[in-house]
Parts: C-alpha cells; sequence; structure tokens
C-alpha cells in the first residue's frame, strides 16, 4: 500500500493541469505527495500517448494548446508563464529522453499547423516534468487502470487491476473521453465475426485498435465518418505505403496506390464525413455574426426554460443562410438577388425557421447555390438513385475543395465558420438555464452539438484533401446517408437510403467511439461507482418540475464534489472535466492561450481544494 496526499486519476492534460496549479498555489512548504495514474501513459493519456502512429492529427491548430492559464481565465490561484506547444517546439532546448522524431516534427510546425496526437503527448508530458521541477510536489507515476475507490475515515484507497492500493486523503478524478462499454449491436456484430470467421474492428480510440487486420485489396466496409475516421483511412493508405501526390495546389491531390490498402466503404447515419477546414496560410479570421450576435444572445439568456428548437435555432439558422448569402453577394453577387449586407440582414431578420428555404430560393438565381440548412451535414439526393449519387458525390468533392483552398469565396466555408462562431454561446445558454432541461438534452445535446462538430470541428485540410484523393481514385467509396450494416448469409452487409446498391464484405470496422458519456461507459471505475451508488448522473429540471436525467457525473456546482445516489457529497473525491461536463460546460475543450479555459479554472480549484484537505501537512496560501 503507498501513501500519499493526493491520487489524481488520469495523467493526460487534466492531470498535468492540476499538477501545475499545484505547484502555482504551493507556499514552499513540505512537497505535495502526488500519484499521476494512467492506464496508458502518465502525462499524454490515451489520446495523446506518444507511442502511437504520426498518421493520428489533432484537429485543432498548434496555436491553440497550452497546459498554462493566462489572465483570460478566471480563477483565485496565481498565473504562472510557461510555453504554449508553438513555444515549446520553437525552443533549441530539449531533454535527452526526448524521442528522435520530435525534431523533425517540430521543424515545420507553424501556428496554424495541425501537430500529430503523438507530438502534443510530447508537449505534456515535458511540461509535467517542468512543472514538477519548480518544486511544491513530488509525484509518482503509476501505469496502470483504477478499478475502484473506497473510503476508510479520513482517507480513499484507490485500487489498481493489478492489485496495488493507493491511499490519500483526497482524490481528484480526471480521465478525459472515457469509453463506451460494448453495446448489444456491438456484441452481436462480435459474435458474428467469430462464428462466420469474419474480421470486425469495434468502435474505440483509434490508437487503441489494430488496423493491420483489415485485408489488403478487398472490400471493408467502415461506419461513422466523423474525426476518427480520417486518421483511420490515412493510417490504411499513408500508413500502408501508398502516395500522394500534389497537382496545382498543395491540397489538389491524386494517389498513387501502393496495393496493400483496402477498398473502402463508407458511410453512416448522416452519410458525410465531417465537414474540413480550410487553409488560411495563417489563423483563421474571425466571423463577426450579425443576426445572432452578442447581445442577442445576451439577452436570450437573461430568460430561463426555453425552447431551443422554438426560440434559439431560427435565429442561428438565419444566421447560417446569411453566411452563405453575403459570400455569394460578395463573389458572384449576379446570383444574388439583394444590392447590399444590409438588406439581407433585413429579409432574414422577419423569416420563420421553416419559412428560409423558401427565402434563398426567392434570393438566390441559381439552384446551384441554393442552401438548406436543415440539411447541412446530409447529401442532398431525395431518393436511392446510385447514378445520382454518384454525381452529387462529384459536386460535394468540388465544394469541399473550394472551402479549403478558397475559404473566403466559399459560401461553404462561411457556413462553417458562423458556426463555429455561435456554438460557444449555446453552451453559456444552457449553463445558465436558458434552455429548458429537456431541450437542452434532446434539442441541444441531441442534435445542435454534432452538427457543430459535423461543420465546425472538422479535420485538418490536408485530412480531407486526402479523403477526396482517394475517393476519386476510388480507394474510398460513399455509401451515403442511413448507412445500416447487417449480417446476411455470413458476410457483413451495407445498405443506404440514397445510393440504391447493396455492398458485401468479410470486414467492417467502426470508426466511431463515445463522447464521454457517463452513463454507458466501459471505464471501470466509474462503473463500479454509478453501479454501487456512490456516484449518480446529474439530473437538470424542466420547466414543468421534471427531471432531466443527463450522461454525466453528478458533482457539486462550487468544488466539483462527486455527488451519491442520495446526493451526499464527497468532499474527498473531485470530479474534473468529460465525466462531468454538464455542471462543467467547456471543460472537454483543450486550453488555448489568452482564451478563458474551463478546463484550466476546474484545475485551479481543484488544487485549492487539496491543499485545503491536507493543510495539516501543507497550508494552503
Amino acid at each position: 500500500m503507498s501513501t500519499h496526499d493526493l491520487v489524481v486519476v488520469g495523467g493526460g492534460p487534466r492531470g498535468v493541469a492540476v499538477v501545475e496549479r499545484l505547484t502555482a498555489r504551493h507556499d514552499g512548504t513540505a512537497p505535495v505527495r502526488v500519484a499521476l495514474v494512467d492506464a496508458f501513459e502518465v502525462g499524454a493519456g490515451a489520446t495523446w500517448r506518444t507511442d502511437q502512429t504520426p498518421h493520428f492529427l489533432n484537429n485543432t491548430y498548434a496555436a491553440h494548446t497550452t497546459i498554462y492559464p493566462d489572465a483570460s481565465t478566471p480563477m483565485d490561484g496565481p498565473v504562472t508563464s510557461g510555453p504554449d506547444l508553438v513555444a515549446w517546439a520553437a525552443s533549441p532546448d530539449a531533454p535527452p529522453d526526448r524521442p528522435a522524431w520530435v525534431a523533425e516534427e517540430v521543424a515545420g510546425l507553424r501556428p496554424w499547423s495541425y501537430p500529430t496526437r503523438r507530438l502534443q503527448g510530447v508537449y505534456y508530458r515535458e511540461q509535467l516534468a517542468a512543472v514538477v521541477a519548480r518544486g511544491g510536489v513530488d509525484v509518482d507515476e503509476v501505469v496502470g487502470t483504477v478499478v475502484d475507490l473506497t473510503a476508510d475515515d479520513g482517507t480513499r484507497r484507490v485500487h489498481l487491476a493489478d492489485g496495488t492500493t493507493l491511499t490519500a486523503p483526497v482524490v481528484v478524478l480526471a480521465q478525459g473521453m472515457v469509453q463506451a462499454r460494448r453495446s448489444r449491436t456491438t456484441e452481436a456484430f462480435v459474435d458474428a465475426a467469430a462464428r462466420h470467421g469474419l474480421t470486425y474492428v469495434e468502435p474505440g480510440m483509434p490508437a487503441e485498435r489494430d488496423w493491420t487486420v483489415l485485408p489488403a485489396g478487398e472490400d471493408v466496409l467502415v461506419a461513422g465518418l466523423g474525426a476518427n475516421f480520417f486518421d483511420v483511412v490515412a493510417q490504411l493508405t499513408a500508413g500502408r505505403g501508398g502516395r500522394f501526390v500534389a497537382g496545382d495546389s498543395p491540397f489538389d491531390l491524386s494517389y498513387v496506390p501502393s496495393g496493400r490498402e483496402p477498398h473502402l466503404l463508407v458511410g453512416s447515419r448522416r452519410g458525410l464525413p465531417y465537414r474540413s477546414k480550410s487553409f488560411y496560410g495563417a489563423l483563421p479570421p474571425a466571423y463577426v455574426p450579425l443576426l445572432a450576435t452578442r447581445e442577442w444572445f445576451d439577452a436570450v439568456a437573461q430568460v430561463p426554460g426555453q425552447d431551443f428548437v422554438r426560440d434559439v435555432w431560427p435565429q442561428i439558422a438565419r444566421e447560417l443562410v446569411l453566411a452563405h448569402l453575403r459570400t455569394l453577394l460578395d463573389v458572384r453577387p449576379g446570383v444574388v438577388r439583394a444590392g447590399d449586407v444590409d438588406e439581407l440582414v433585413a429579409r432574414l431578420a422577419v423569416v420563420p425557421a421553416d419559412g428560409l428555404g423558401q427565402t434563398v430560393r426567392e434570393l438566390v438565381t441559381d439552384p446551384a447555390w441554393w442552401v438548406d440548412v436543415t440539411r447541412l451535414d446530409r447529401p442532398e439526393v431525395a431518393r436511392p438513385d446510385g447514378a445520382a449519387w454518384d454525381a452529387w458525390v462529384e459536386r460535394w468533392r468540388a465544394a469541399e475543395l473550394e472551402s479549403i483552398t478558397q475559404p473566403l469565396r466559399s459560401p461553404r466555408a462561411a457556413v462553417n465558420r458562423a458556426l463555429a462562431a455561435v456554438r460557444g454561446q449555446v453552451g453559456r445558454l444552457v449553463a445558465v438555464g436558458a434552455i429548458d432541461a429537456r431541450s437542452a438534452v434532446a434539442d441541444v445535446h441531441g442534435w445542435f452539438d454534432p452538427l457543430g462538430l459535423a461543420l465546425a470541428s472538422g479535420p485538418p485540410p490536408e485530412r480531407t484533401a486526402q479523403l477526396l484523393a482517394l475517393v476519386g481514385a476510388g480507394v474510398v467509396e460513399l455509401v451515403g446517408e442511413g448507412m445500416a450494416v447487417t449480417v446476411e448469409d455470413g458476410a457483413f452487409v451495407a445498405r443506404s437510403h440514397v445510393q440504391g446498391r447493396v455492398h458485401r464484405a468479410r470486414a467492417f470496422a467502426e470508426t466511431r467511439m463515445s463522447k464521454g458519456q457517463v452513463d454507458t461507459t466501459e471505464d471501470p471505475l466509474l462503473r463500479r461507482l454509478l453501479d454501487t451508488g456512490r456516484a449518480r448522473l446529474h439530473e437538470r429540471r424542466a420547466s414543468d418540475g421534471t427531471a432531466v436525467t443527463t450522461r454525466t457525473l453528478d458533482v457539486t456546482a462550487d468544488r466539483y464534489l462527486l455527488l451519491d445516489a442520495r446526493g451526499d457529497a464527497d468532499e474527498r473525491v473531485v470530479v474534473l472535466g468529460i465525466p462531468a461536463n454538464d455542471v462543467q460546460p467547456g471543460s472537454a475543450i483543450g486550453a488555448t492561450p489568452g482564451t478563458p479555459s474551463p478546463l484550466l479554472a476546474g484545475a485551479d480549484r481543484a488544487a485549492a481544494h487539496v491543499l485545503q484537505l491536507v493543510r495539516p501537512r501543507v497550508p494552503a496560501a
């Protein structure tokens, strides 16, 4: 049994941030003894583990990563200096244990680059070492899986799968993106694969799956077209020796196959991959809303219990249409029946959400430039028709390429930027109770957040450019919206709503993964706490008083203390980040310099609470 002042479960960026905040708040007395536990790699965590392939990229800019809070983050603790990812990469100082491949990856890094996940993991690991070197903490790095957490008077015992027990007066849970346990459907696919000798790669973190099992030169069904999809496709093509050759621009690519890649038949419920981020050769310009403005959201935030679809979405939809039309007005003024942007704003401001489609048809003379805000993340093919689908895919490829290479001339890119500009405001409305609980769960979390991910949180432009080349080369084939996979006559079979074709394959991979939803998690500690009543799911109250259960843990709003089934708080267990995201909105997002960070603010709050509890050993500042 090992005794510490603090056990942190989860050794990724949140765990590192807690250690950093402890050093910042420490008063120079005896060091705080910390056990930092992670199932994969302490400092990097599962998402950023440094042993993963370089084909897995982050989908945010290098300039948007730090572990150090600045004056923009509201917190009580002191601001301390430290390098963000870009400054770290530019520094000539390298510790002796830095992997050799880091030098090559940082050489071409720019603020608007998309680093590999493993490079970001090295950054987090080295910042952990740097903050420990400040003094004020002694950190024991423990690699292992935590399976239970028990109470013993004034201490907590943390039990690991290998039989190790760690004890401390306080525990911080910072597991990050916990994964889902197998669903009945997944279990059925696993059983079918074993029974028929098929190959099945189930959902989960890409770095935790074996992609070598997918056969070269054969059809492979792929379900899930989100962020992980692009990484997996890169691993199955460039990772197997295929080459992308640039044409007139770095993003106008053709693909030279190696012969070792599979033929990928890909689809999802939406039917389309996440929209690409654009390339500006710099950080992107800010989108300034003219309808869904900050002032409009401020006014909405004053009214509690509103319905998102009725009261908020219409204004957002108007803004998205405006983004499309004002770009058309700039670059193709002949197709828009409006004199200027002010005229567009005045026209759209009074149009109900269900009238936007008709208004677009009245304002835009060329049907090729119509936009339907109800299908931004879905294809525009009305019925099963293989030829119509193939033609639509070619138009989609052209629109995506324009969005990448000419973002200021692309209505598609403008819509993406507009949605990115308002996503955070919607989260604020939910946090202050301006959205009714039932609507927050069903509408905001149910479909608006996924829409935001699909349009405004897409892959790096080079990733989409590669996908477009693979589609053009026939290596990747889009199956379409409503893709459903079954097992028939000893094979996996895929169909969709729009293609009108049936695809059979002996291999099937699911590239989707959990969004940190605790109710279905496979995390053994969280599962144990929920099953034994030592934790519960957070509930919101609807306008009619009905309790609406969310998919995250219930914690106190002030110190983020774990609440049990009776609603009693455990002052010795703090929960940070994604597993308690409904009480800590925004904490799922990594910390960006110069931007308020719920992740870092939560770490500071946790550090303050830890120091209060261990005050007999280490007085808080």
